[in-house]
């Protein structure tokens, strides 16, 4: 006998509290495994994969790729046969009896128990009698939506492989939505990879004409709105909060970054893993935090209280085609410029496929700021709050320097510096920028201990 169980949106963690549909990953009629994921979903924290606790046939699936679900919110609907039922999951991923059910329920979340194995099987399902099915649909659940077919040509369809160069679902969804061909465009990604923002310029490009003839017939046209939701909601929300609680103050100082350059391509030459200078960045950051512990910390404004934290979790902020996103490497403090490399890099891929879990980016307490990769010399941080400050780091350069009593051509970077106000005075600051500013100009400094 089948029994139709309801699967909703699951319990994300983190405080989030909703997701928007990516990409479904089956279709009503399949036969799914018990932890299969179903479907793709955005958070304000990443790209994840919603596996179901049950196993069977899909009968419904509820709402639409580009659609906002709340947590609680139906997903899909299974037919199971009563002797191979699973246990029921709650939003927290537990049974009403205890038991921890299938075992996953968000993929990267932390969820343990061995998936079992995938398999995507296309059949036709014929719902069995009434008197024998049990429907766990509640009645204000909106009607089951099933999305239709892609026509065969449309060559943005999810399915496409071949020379298309795409691995975001996102670039492909808001491909499909603006009917692009994507085997049309030139990706400017390493190896050709198709971005986020060639999309975005493609169909800017093809509105051109349209919208030159829209503003001569109408002398007022409204101009486009794009709403503030998922990772760019959540970026302008922490800002916007940074900028109301946070009196912060910033200072900057240029430095000749030769030595460091040279220090990097010695240990890069001695053989072994490779750094970063990034991660040499990193390792100088941390040794600083050590000496200035005030700016390892964050205000608690209910209890008026400055917390110091003991261990440096730092962030690093990386530009991705899905927007701006701060992975954060743990324990920083513990780790040697090579393993902070190997850390770096295993986040920075895991952020530009759209891979990265909300666990991996939160929790910081420190900010490194590397803007200098889009070619500018100086910013003005905005802090990550609820963190108390961010080095930013400009790009370096060849210019003129003063080098022993004589003009000659360095290698120069300028440090910026923000810093929440509260937690500390100029003085503070300016010690941890030129400590900084020191290990820059000779990494040797680092060797002196803290």
């Amino acid at each position: 006998m089948a029994v139709v169980r309801e699967f909703a949106l699951p319990d994300l963690g983190e405080g989030l509290t909703e997701a928007e549909i990516v990409r479904w990953m089956v279709q009503v009629g399949d036969v799914v495994a018990i932890d299969q994921p179903v479907v793709e979903v955005e958070t304000a924290k990443a790209v994840v994969e919603v596996p179901c606790p049950y196993g069977g046939v899909v009968t419904a699936r509820f709402g639409e790729e580009g659609e906002t679900l709340d947590v609680g919110r139906p997903l899909i609907t299974v037919a199971v046969e009563s002797h191979e039922e699973a246990v029921p999951v709650g939003a927290d991923g537990a049974s009403p009896n205890g038991d921890s059910g299938s075992g996953n329920v968000l993929v990267g979340y932390g969820t343990s128990g061995p998936a079992a194995r995938r398999r995507r099987v296309r059949q036709a399902f014929a719902p069995a009698a009434p008197q024998t099915v049990t429907a766990t649909v509640p009645r204000s659940a909106p009607a089951p939506a099933v999305a239709p077919a892609p026509a065969a040509s449309l060559v943005a369809d999810d399915r496409v492989t071949g020379p298309v160069a795409v691995i975001s679902p996102l670039v492909r969804r808001i491909a499909r939505e603006h009917g692009l061909d994507l085997r049309a465009l030139k990706g400017t990604g390493p190896d050709g990879l198709i971005l986020r923002a060639d999309v975005e310029r493609a169909i800017t490009a093809a509105a051109e004409p349209v919208t030159a003839t829209a503003a001569a017939a109408t002398p007022a046209a409204e101009g486009t709105r794009i709403p503030l939701r998922g990772i760019r909601g959540a970026v302008a929300e922490k800002l916007s909060r940074s900028r109301r609680e946070i009196p912060d103050a910033t200072c900057w100082v240029d430095a000749d970054a030769t030595e460091l350059l040279a220090a990097r391509a010695a240990m890069n030459a001695a053989g072994g893993p490779k750094v970063s200078v990034l991660a040499v960045l990193a390792r100088i950051c941390t040794a600083a935090l050590a000496r200035h512990p005030d700016l390892n910390a964050t205000v608690d404004t209910e209890r008026g209280e400055i917390v110091r934290l003991p261990a440096v979790h730092l962030g690093f902020a990386a530009q991705t085609d899905r927007g701006l996103v701060v992975p954060v490497v743990r324990d920083a403090q513990a780790r040697s410029t090579e393993e902070l490399s190997a850390e770096i890099a295993r986040l920075t891929e895991a952020a530009r496929t759209g891979r990265l879990t909300p666990a991996e980016l939160t929790g910081g307490t420190f900010t490194l700021n590397n803007y200098g990769v889009f070619g500018v010399d100086g910013s003005t941080p905005i802090i990550n709050h609820p963190e108390a400050a961010m080095l930013g780091v400009g790009r370096i350069a060849p210019k003129p320097w003063v080098h022993q009593g004589e003009l000659a051509v360095r290698q120069v970077v300028q440090l910026s510096f923000t810093f929440d106000h509260r937690v500390c005075d100029g003085g503070t600051a300016g010690g941890f920028l030129r400590y900084v500013a020191d290990c820059v100009e000779q990494p040797a400094v680092l060797l002196r201990g803290v």
